[in-house]
């Protein structure tokens, strides 16, 4: 059995680095060209293996933050977009406004504030 071909770093710099498309297609696509860089499939592979939790977000920025100095913040919104047809990252969001799932793009806000952050 072969294993993985791609790793949570590897993921976790793609979406730092990507713009606009998160998708693991596109991932595949931005490794360099040749032999050997992971699938997209690798990549799909890989974000079954993991449980979501929050341990990763925190191997992300704990470097940046000092403990009991302030709070991290995460909110995630839903940006209504009703009318919108074919519309970059327009996808389908539940929405706690209305209390059904809409059309919408979908921001996720990771805030800091220590105590003495004025």
């Amino acid at each position: 059995m072969n294993g993985p071909r791609c790793a949570d770093l590897d993921y976790i710099q793609f979406l730092i680095a990507a713009q606009r498309v998160f998708t693991s297609t596109e991932a595949e696509r931005c490794n360099p060209e040749g032999e050997g860089g992971p699938a997209h499939d690798a990549y799909t592979r890989l974000l079954r293996r993991y449980p979501p939790d929050s341990e990763g977000l925190w191997r992300e920025v704990q470097g940046c933050i000092e403990k009991g100095d302030g709070y991290l913040f995460a909110d995630d919104s839903t940006l209504d977009k009703p009318y919108a047809r074919v519309m970059g990252l327009v996808t389908r969001h539940w929405s706690g406004k209305h209390r059904r799932v809409v059309q919408g793009i979908n921001l996720l806000t990771v805030a800091y504030s220590g105590e003495n952050d004025h």
